[in-house]
């Protein structure tokens, strides 16, 4: 089972980061900045807002067109893609399970392309970290509730032992009560295992309530960059308080409901 690191993940860099689609649509306009290992970073803004091209240069899922990305101050191009991405964890909406693979087969695929052959123990050491039963190791992908299979998505990216954590949406698909108990699960594996971890959602109360530091994008940009505590105080700007609005708002009309009750 990945035990607790006394080192902490990797800083990642970005220094002039840009990407310009052909056609000449720009996703992401020269982003320069520096995350500190260990730290749990969200990336949040409205549709569009280049967040998730972004997050996708740093396993090179998106390359840029302009500027560098780093990960301890080695470029990510520095070695061949699949070579980077074996030591990134990496999670995403609709988690793209292999349908005809069982869920400890799907589990063991970065250990048996890493040399491992006999992982049964390890897979059920992974499913309990993720609070899963072993036994779900044998079932079928499409034997799980969508809340398990994005668990199962999650132990098959920590099995090789990342330092480094990218969340691309992980639980837009689920229900709330489902994505609140995984979102408190991934802050615990982050917490446990001293990863850095970058998490792109659009939930801003998301965002406040899992990261340690929230960077706010629009059109391709980084437009604020706080804590949570700064952004509900009011001191990111204007965009941030848009987004920030939104969650205090909803809380503020349930209060009014359950008052009247």
């Amino acid at each position: 089972m990945p035990a607790q690191n006394h080192d902490p993940g990797p800083a990642v860099q970005f220094d002039g980061a840009a990407k310009t689609y052909p056609g000449g649509v720009t996703a992401v306009r020269g982003v320069t900045l520096d995350i500190a290992g260990g730290s749990f970073v969200a990336l949040v803004g409205t549709s569009g807002s280049g967040k998730s091209t972004l997050l996708k240069m740093v396993n090179r899922l998106v390359e840029p067109s302009a500027g560098a990305v780093r990960i301890d101050g080695r470029a990510v191009d520095a070695e061949p893609a699949h070579l980077l991405r074996r030591r990134i964890g990496y999670v995403f909406q609709n988690v793209g399970l292999f349908p005809h693979l069982s869920v400890g087969e799907n589990i063991a695929i970065g250990l048996r392309l890493s040399g491992e052959r006999n992982h049964a123990a390890r897979v059920a050491e992974l499913l309990e970290l993720v609070e899963l039963s072993p036994d779900l190791a044998t079932r079928m992908p499409d034997a799980l509730s969508g809340g398990q299979r994005q668990r199962v998505g999650v132990a098959r990216a920590i099995a090789c032992e990342p330092r480094l954590m990218l969340m691309d949406e992980p639980f837009g698909a689920l229900d709330p009560v489902t994505r609140d108990g995984l979102g408190k699960a991934i802050r615990a594996l982050h917490d446990r295992m001293r990863l850095t971890t970058l998490m792109v959602t659009h939930d801003m109360a998301e965002a406040l309530l899992l990261a340690d530091r929230v960077l706010v994008m629009a059109d391709g940009a980084i437009v604020a960059d706080a804590t949570p505590a700064e952004l509900l105080a009011g001191r990111a700007g204007s965009a941030a308080d848009a987004l920030v609005a939104v969650p205090r708002d909803q809380a503020h009309r349930l209060a009014e409901i359950e008052a009247r009750g």
